[in-house]
């Protein structure tokens, strides 16, 4: 995968979002893995692109109530079926983390990257998210040398009680044997 000066990756596909803002001066130095799907557990709906680009309709579920007002957005979305959806360049800053700490820094939106997978906390997920997930975490730690697999964290690492996500279901042996592998094209090809 490619990743412009923009901060943009060239394979995935761009959508609109309104939940975003500069970076202050800091430089990208962890990635947190999130899931997300709405309704939950329900996969292929169009509300996630609705809530990132502030237009979800609070009346379409029940669930979603409580999304009224809230203002939220991740970098990357990586569907049930690999495919990966751009919301915000990650030269800017996404609203993904809420409070949060890693290390002993609170605020972690001004310095990491938000990639979301549809899914839920207890639920697993498929290889072609795994793939797809990898190599772009590839292409992000050539893009940007702070990050690297200590820097590797799910959400709830660094909203600890009050996060769950990724969950228990997601695999992180296996994500990172696939990170790291000398060839993860070879293997997306198998």
């Amino acid at each position: 995968m490619d990743i412009d000066d923009l901060g943009v990756c060239k394979q995935a596909q761009q959508l609109p979002c309104s939940h975003y803002d500069e970076r202050p001066q800091s430089e990208v130095s962890l990635l947190v893995i999130h899931c997300i799907s709405l309704p939950e557990g329900q996969y292929g709906t169009p509300y996630i692109d609705d809530l990132f680009a502030g237009q979800i309709d609070c009346q379409a579920h029940p669930s979603f109530s409580s999304l009224a007002g809230v203002s939220v957005s991740a970098h990357c979305l990586i569907d049930r079926n690999g495919k990966l959806r751009q919301y915000v360049p990650f030269t800017q800053r996404a609203w993904h983390a809420g409070v949060s700490q890693f290390e002993g820094r609170q605020r972690c939106n001004d310095f990491s990257i938000g990639i979301e997978l549809e899914g839920t906390d207890k639920s697993t997920y498929t290889q072609a998210q795994y793939l797809t997930l990898a190599q772009l975490t590839k292409s992000l730690l050539r893009t940007y040398p702070h990050l690297n697999r200590q820097r590797i964290v799910g959400h709830s690492d660094i909203a600890p009680g009050r996060k769950t996500d990724p969950g228990e279901g997601f695999d992180w042996e296996h994500f990172f044997d696939l990170t790291f592998a000398q060839d993860c094209d070879k293997l997306r090809s198998t």
